[in-house]
């Protein structure tokens, strides 16, 4: 974020960073299958019906197709502050039944729970890659945002971009990062060298909108807030799976 406060994750409302991120990038995210398939098992071992749940920062819609392809019957509610991101996850999952919402809202004010609280309370909240954005002080306010959202034994899980310990292990992090992506542009056909996907990774245009927080702080919020089996599920260098459970009683 901006020493004048100017807000810099607002590049994602732009078409073409969205048509980047979606086409080029998000497939490329190192174990983003595994990411997955961990969120998956975790929200299996609930061992109860999903009948509702939302999706927040959730860009084209990634994990809620596959929280639908486990769970299809369950209510969907996806969040976003871009437009863009809210109408590729709507040619995706437009046609559903039943039929999935579509939420225009900002994660980064309080004032995005007025727009969800027609649908609570939620069995499940998810998140890929979008609270990052944040402020920690944000973060920790929207983590007891979310607490107050979910039913007795609700399950919130955040598959997250996170700070690494040292810039030792920052540089491991981005060399998996360009690995992985330029790996996935071959596949796809591209012509771009390893160096030319290299320089684009550093001088994306959202970087400066990343805020990075240590997974373990992230986690030590989450029970301060109340959740009940916090962990950190999975992960990888700067590529998380962690989340907790409301108690039941």
């Amino acid at each position: 974020m901006s020493t004048d406060g100017e807000r810099q994750d607002l590049v994602w409302q732009g078409d073409d960073l969205v048509r980047t991120f979606v086409n080029d990038v998000r497939g490329g995210v190192p174990y983003g299958a595994d990411q997955i398939e961990i969120m998956l098992r975790v929200v299996a071992a609930r061992r109860a019906p999903l009948w509702r749940f939302a999706d927040l920062g959730c860009g084209s819609g990634v994990l809620a197709r596959a929280l639908l392809a486990r769970f299809p019957g369950a209510e969907a509610v996806l969040v976003d502050f871009s437009e863009p991101m809210l109408a590729t996850a709507r040619r995706e999952l437009g046609d559903r039944i039943p039929p999935v919402a579509f939420v225009s809202a900002d994660l980064a004010a309080p004032a995005w729970v007025d727009a969800v609280r027609a649908y609570t309370p939620f069995d499940v909240i998810v998140s890929g890659y979008a609270i990052h954005h944040l402020s920690d002080e944000r973060k920790r306010a929207l983590y007891g945002e979310v607490y107050a959202l979910l039913a007795p034994g609700g399950l919130f899980l955040n598959i997250e971009h996170v700070a690494s310990a040292t810039p030792w292990v920052a540089a491991i992090a981005d060399e998996l990062m360009i690995d992985s992506i330029w790996a996935f542009q071959q596949e796809r056909g591209s012509g771009k060298t390893l160096e030319q996907v290299a320089k684009e990774f550093v001088y994306r245009p959202d970087k400066a909108a990343n805020i990075l927080a240590p997974v373990a702080d992230q986690c030590a919020w989450l029970r301060d807030i109340g959740f009940d089996d916090v962990d950190c599920y999975f992960k990888a260098c700067e590529l998380a799976v962690f989340g907790g459970r409301k108690p039941v009683g």
